[in-house]
């Protein structure tokens, strides 16, 4: 049979999700718990790769094992907590139909930024949110979010993709379905968090780092409300901004028909 999990994690301690021989990754210790618990090796897949200190809160993978009773599913989810815990958390499992994939039947996927703009920085975030020394125009930086919205060729926002076998380039044309700011009701910060909410078909490498990054040039005044268009025309990434930090992004969701 096949399972379908939702993976919560910790960026931090992490060399990004992917399996990597010699460093930590959430794929390795996923991999290496669930095939010993199961006794056979696991070949896991994944709705989208994170890059190192990036975050997630609704990651979903999927992978064969021999058949289960939805309470074996849940027993194997508490035993595999157990040993990857606290940094890495399963916080569902369940049968999947016999041709799911994490990766290709996704129809979208989520992902949220956090920002603290203001002078003093706050030490209990400090892997959590990007911190900005200075007040952001949200305004702006919201008015910009919605030339993102659409179908585009965002190869201006990604890391240059190697050739294919064949010599052909990977196209950076994406659906962007939803791009927006919001303050977050007050907490032990006050209100000077900041968080970015944005949906898609896919994204490709540093997408969304990127994008941040230029949004907060915008909201800083140091490129123009109505730049979007013109940096997704170019096909150019040096005509965005330099990438976000990676500890402000989470991996929030994943939808599937």
């Amino acid at each position: 049979m096949r399972a379908r999990a939702t993976v919560a994690y910790d960026g931090a301690p992490f060399h990004g999700f992917a399996a990597n021989t010699g460093v930590p990754t959430v794929a390795g210790l996923l991999v290496d718990v669930l095939s010993r618990v199961l006794r056979t090796e696991v070949t896991l897949t994944c709705a989208g790769r994170t890059d190192r200190g990036v975050h997630a809160a609704g990651q979903v993978v999927g992978f064969d094992l021999s058949e289960r009773s939805d309470a074996e599913l849940e027993t194997l989810r508490d035993i595999v907590n157990r040993r990857i815990g606290p940094s890495v958390v399963l916080t569902s499992i369940h049968r999947a139909a016999e041709d799911f994939d994490a990766r290709f039947s996704a129809t979208s996927r989520t992902y949220r930024y956090r920002i603290l703009d203001r002078l003093e920085p706050d030490p209990l975030l400090v892997t959590r949110v990007w911190h900005v020394a200075e007040p952001l125009d949200v305004a702006a930086m919201e008015a910009a979010s919605a030339d993102l919205v659409g179908l585009h060729d965002f190869t201006s926002f990604c890391l240059q993709q190697a050739p294919r076998p064949d010599g052909s380039m990977p196209t950076m044309m994406r659906r962007v379905t939803a791009a927006s700011w919001r303050r977050l009701p007050d907490g032990p910060s006050g209100a000077d968090l900041l968080e970015f909410e944005v949906s898609a078909s896919a994204f490709c490498q540093r997408m969304v780092r990127t994008i941040v990054g230029t949004l907060v040039d915008i909201g800083r005044g140091e490129m123009a409300v109505d730049v979007i268009p013109a940096v997704l025309a170019a096909e150019d990434r040096r005509t965005a901004a330099d990438s976000a930090p990676a500890q402000g992004l989470v991996f929030w969701s994943v939808a599937y028909d």
